[in-house]
């Protein structure tokens, strides 16, 4: 299957060429396809399977025909849980873009930054990403106009509502038109998204990705048993000794994020926290070099890196287990991504072994686990 095999247009599949996406995921095979017949798309589809150029590809070439908005109404909106996923996706349009007729705009917006220079800068857009606070902010000043929006995109349906947004979901839908396309991408199907689901969409398209895409077998997943006070020490060692260059790790608290780069940093290896106490420039800084080579190590905590989307990622480790089995498999995730080989690893303290058993159990995979005793790292 190709790309050009999907109907997009000359000028989208330079680009893509461009990108170096050599043949679409299994997402991309039926979502653009549906989007460009202009359906409603249910997408239940992980981290790390292709789902934001699945909508960003067909809307782009659905826009490119149509005249530019001449006021502040916004065609297409896509919603998203964080500012970090929100100047991805706003990434991604710029590029698959860049070959296209005409220029299509596209802007995102988000909180934790001054609201003035967007407002200011809104005029013209035709795809706006924005986090749902901002987006009523700016609603609320008559910035944008929504009452002529053709398609609605809400990506990662299950963070936006674990993270507390249902109320400003339901106040942005009720000022939308209801003549409208809707798509909505979800890694989970809790209770709470079955309801945004039956009251969103009209007969959509379902894709749903296999579970077991997530762990694909490119990742070579290694476990290490050992004392909770020497995982520093241990993770040291190992990204010393094997030449680590791009390692995302992920604590569970802001605390240990901290605590965890900083104590790299005095043994001489580039880090950076990643977390959401940190300000929007600070993320966006650490992003930029940790993407770029200039430090070595990312230490995140899982709702700061969700928007975290760095291709090729060589290796992932878990400072500290999840909670969940779901969110293992999403960390671990962040590598291997489309058949790239990656590395996860998870260091295990005693008290984490059975939760760790649990993990594998419901992952359906057993991974090796070494003894940190056998290993010569200091103290």
């Amino acid at each position: 299957m190709s790309f050009k095999s999907l109907g997009l247009s000359e000028s989208l599949l330079e680009a893509i060429q461009k990108a170096k996406y050599e043949s679409p995921y299994p997402i991309q095979i039926q979502a653009i396809p549906a989007i460009l017949q202009q359906k409603d798309v249910l997408g239940i589809a992980p981290t790390g399977s292709g789902k934001t150029a699945s909508y960003v590809l067909p809307i782009l070439q659905i826009l490119v025909g149509k005249e530019k908005p001449k006021d502040r109404s916004v065609p297409v909106l896509v919603i998203v849980p964080t500012r970090e996923l929100a100047a991805q996706v706003q990434e991604v349009v710029k590029m698959f873009g860049e070959y296209l007729p005409r220029r299509i705009k596209t802007m995102a917006v988000f909180g934790g930054v001054s609201i003035n220079p967007q407002m200011m800068n809104l005029h013209g857009t035709e795809i706006l990403v924005a986090t749902p606070g901002r987006l009523l902010d700016l609603l609320s000043r008559n910035s944008i106009q929504l009452d002529k929006l053709q398609v609605l995109v809400l990506d990662e349906a299950d963070k936006v509502l674990n993270l507390g947004f249902k109320l400003e979901v339901d106040e942005i839908l009720s000022r939308l038109p209801k003549k409208r396309q809707n798509v909505l991408f979800s890694a989970t199907m809790e209770s709470s998204v079955e309801e945004l689901i039956d009251k969103l969409l009209h007969h959509p398209v379902k894709i749903e990705v296999d579970q077991e895409k997530v762990t694909p077998e490119e990742i070579d997943q290694t476990a290490y048993l050992v004392p909770k006070e020497y995982k520093g020490p241990l993770l040291r060692h190992l990204i010393q000794e094997g030449n680590w260059q791009q390692v995302l790790v992920f604590a569970s608290s802001i605390r240990t994020a901290d605590n965890v780069a900083n104590k790299l940093k005095k043994h001489g290896i580039e880090a950076m926290a990643f977390h959401g106490d940190k300000s929007q420039g600070a993320r966006t800084d650490a992003l930029v070099k940790f993407k770029a080579g200039k430090i070595r190590v990312l230490v995140a905590t899982d709702l700061a890196a969700r928007g975290i989307d760095i291709k090729l990622l060589p290796y992932v480790v878990n400072y500290e287990l999840p909670r969940s089995p779901k969110d293992y498999i999403h960390r671990i995730g962040r590598t291997g991504r489309a058949g790239a080989a990656g590395e996860a690893i998870s260091l295990v303290s005693e008290e984490e072994e059975h939760h760790f058993k649990v993990i594998q159990k419901k992952m359906g995979r057993w991974v090796e686990m070494v003894d940190a005793k056998n290993i010569p790292f200091k103290i």
